[in-house]
């Protein structure tokens, strides 16, 4: 899955207009204008379209547990430079407050079911024996799950008038 996908899919699921994403950002310390928004939500063949880099998408989920969890004492957590699909699940998993229970739930919603064990390794450090990379299908049945818990659907009903605050005229 891209960066792109999986902004696209935490906005709908969480029901985000524009000032809310713009919201996010700024909570991780990170400035951005409703055109950069709308253009990273844009669909890959859309000539506006804008590639959400790694580190973009990183400020954009550290922001998102700011907003759902509070700021921590201290210093706030840098943004990585590269993200893979276990830090993404990782960091939503934080977002979210899900404990392993939670997840295993809520992937029994999307028809995939793996074993506790099978769950801790995606969030083991990468390079022990027991870490386990989390390939896209798994990201795909998690935000789907959320999506069924948050939005109660599988589809969008609606579409996105060049994903603005505003559904689209029929």
């Amino acid at each position: 899955m891209t960066n792109n996908d999986c902004l696209r899919r935490i906005r709908y699921i969480l029901n985000l207009d524009d000032s809310a994403m713009m919201k996010i950002f700024s909570l991780a310390d990170y400035q951005i204008t409703r055109e950069q928004v709308c253009a990273m939500l844009k669909k890959e063949d859309d000539p506006e379209y804008e590639n959400c880099k790694d580190i973009l998408f990183a400020t954009f989920l550290n922001g998102l547990i700011i907003d759902k969890r509070g700021k921590r004492e201290g210093d706030q957590p840098e943004p990585e430079k590269r993200l893979n699909n276990n830090i993404i699940f990782r960091k939503l998993r934080i977002a979210f407050d899900l404990k392993s229970e939670d997840i295993l739930a809520l992937l029994a919603l999307s028809d995939l079911t793996i074993s506790k064990h099978e769950l801790s390794a995606f969030f083991r450090k990468p390079g022990t024996k027991q870490f386990r990379e989390c390939k896209d299908q798994i990201l795909r049945n998690f935000l789907s799950a959320l999506q069924k818990k948050y939005r109660g659907d599988e589809e969008p009903e609606v579409i996105w008038g060049k994903y603005s605050d505003t559904p689209a005229e029929s």
